[in-house]
């Protein structure tokens, strides 16, 4: 196992200078070899083997979960190899002062074989139970992100854990004696060299992905859609998990290409992000596995064909974003005249129909006072009249500015209102079994509304049919009329204004008008 490691950690520090993981392969090898030397026959070597008897285990684990920067990134994991480092090293060091390892410990202070024992069986057991807690912070930190690894990572990651998992069955045989122990350890030895192995051959994989840095410029050349650039970026890094976030400069922000919000991941994290540039204007970002921070020529190879390439897909980001943007301003602002409508609707009520009312009732105590005057009661019935009339222009105009009846009573009893006091015969349908949320049943009584006045001022029909169904998450409203038809979508009839309710609500609003065929309008809200 010493030469396996010492060759891939020269290998790795001569590729990546700028890494631990190198130097950390490069002392699992030296440690192996140094814990070899008690095997020898002199006292010094023997003792300095012993020493050195159970480091290779925990210097192994600190190889595993170092990868592939070679610092132990979560405190879990420091402090997991913290532990080991104290009972390989320290508890190993007691043993030698109890004499352990017979006359040619040349640190024996006394001789306690049987307290060197029991250190000797709780150093194996407590090393092997940190093996296995290893295997759990492997896997919790490399895959926890759900996302496919990169198929150099998991082969890494497969023989890492392989790895612990030999170690552990090893240090218990040793606790135990089992009497298979050494065809335990020859086996453990060969899956942990696997390592090594799987390291050297990730590089090479590395290396053959930059080779396909060409095949991705070609594939750019040809101008794919930017919904297929994601893929392309995946193929060319050997990483499944690749994703790609444009940057939007007015709206100071990261977006994905249908204009949501993307938030990059922070140092440390399960992810990493490499900027886009070009020309010093940054374009976007590739969210990746952060094994690829170790390969930074790939990812500079791949950043600076992706910056060809990239410009037409921020474009389409930020339309979407713009989009996105003036969808929910339209929505804030319906909201905020729904709002306005509403409370000028209960001023209304509450103010001057209030008023109207009182003066009428004044009025009429003051004919009852006037005795027999015909001349003065004329003109108190004419005065009670007029404001018989205002009341009910106050009532259209509050009923005009927010249906209140919707609000209270629900869409189908104010359906049933409205279609009685429409200027022509109308059948009803309506097919709900419960409300839906009031902004769409307000929406869907401006649409009848709106639709029967216009067949009242300009359809010239006899007859008109409303139907009201709730159908896959959709209200869907129909008015038919049998009129002449040829209705203005944009001019003059209301349908614009109407079309602008129903989109605000991410709804569509269809109309049509045939010469002498009548009318038909049709709007599909979502509800849940």
């Amino acid at each position: 196992m010493v030469l396996p490691y010492v060759l891939a950690g020269v290998v790795a520090w001569w590729r990546r200078p700028d890494s631990r993981f190198g130097p950390l392969m490069v002392i699992a090898g030296f440690a192996t070899f140094l814990s070899g030397l008690q095997w020898s026959n002199q006292a010094l070597p023997y003792t300095i083997g012993f020493v050195f008897d159970l480091v290779p285990a925990v210097i192994f684990l600190h190889v595993f979960l170092a990868f592939p920067s070679g610092r132990l990134e979560r405190r879990p994991e420091r402090w997991l190899v913290g532990v080991g480092y104290l009972v390989a090293v320290g508890l190993q060091l007691v043993k030698l002062l109890l004499g352990a390892g017979g006359p040619d410990n040349l640190a024996a202070v006394v001789t306690e074989t049987s307290a060197a024992n029991t250190i000797e069986d709780f150093q194996l057991i407590t090393l092997s139970a940190v093996c296995l807690a290893g295997i759990v912070l492997l896997f919790t930190g490399r895959r926890g992100s759900a996302r496919a690894l990169r198929r150099s990572v998991a082969l890494l990651v497969d023989s890492f854990a392989l790895g612990l998992v030999a170690l552990a069955v090893l240090l218990l045989a040793g606790a135990f004696a089992w009497p298979s122990f050494v065809t335990i350890q020859r086996i453990a030895f060969g899956v942990i060299g696997l390592a090594p192995v799987a390291f050297l051959i990730g590089l090479l994989n590395a290396r053959l992905a930059r080779s396909s840095v060409a095949d991705l410029l070609v594939q750019l050349h040809a101008d794919p859609p930017p919904a297929e650039l994601p893929a392309l970026f995946a193929r060319a890094l050997r990483d499944p998990s690749v994703e790609l976030a444009y940057w939007l400069p007015e709206f100071e922000a990261w977006a994905d290409l249908s204009g949501l919000p993307v938030e990059l991941p922070e140092d440390g994290s399960a992810r990493a992000s490499t900027l886009i540039e070009r020309d010093g204007v940054c374009l976007a970002a590739l969210i990746h596995d952060p094994s690829l921070n170790e390969e930074r020529e790939l990812l500079d190879a791949v950043s600076a064909a992706a910056g060809i390439a990239l410009e037409n897909g921020r474009l389409q980001a930020d339309l979407r974003a713009r989009l996105e943007e003036l969808r929910g301003s339209r929505q804030r602002v319906l909201e905020a005249g729904q709002e306005e409508r509403k409370r000028l609707e209960r001023n209304l009520h509450d103010g001057a129909q209030q008023r109207l009312v009182a003066l009428s009732l004044q009025l009429r105590m003051l004919e009852q006072r006037l005795g027999d005057d015909p001349e003065s009661r004329a003109q108190i019935d004419q005065a009670r009249q007029e404001i018989a009339a205002s009341l009910e222009e106050l009532r259209d105009i509050a009923h005009g500015l927010h249906p209140a009846v919707v609000t209270g009573y629900g869409l189908a009893v104010a359906l049933e209102s409205l279609v009685a006091r429409a200027p022509l015969p109308v059948q009803l349908d309506v097919g709900l079994d419960e409300r839906v949320d009031e902004p769409v049943e307000v929406a869907a009584y401006y649409v009848v509304s709106e639709s029967l006045a216009n067949i009242g001022k300009h359809a010239r029909a006899t007859k008109a049919s409303v139907a009201i169904a709730r159908n896959d998450g959709q209200l869907v409203v129909e008015i038919v009329d049998d009129g002449v038809g040829g209705a203005d979508t944009e001019a003059g009839s209301g349908l614009r204004g109407l079309a602008d309710r129903v989109e605000a609500l991410d709804g569509r609003l269809r109309v049509w008008t045939p010469r002498g065929g009548g009318t038909r309008v049709r709007a599909e809200l979502p509800c849940e």
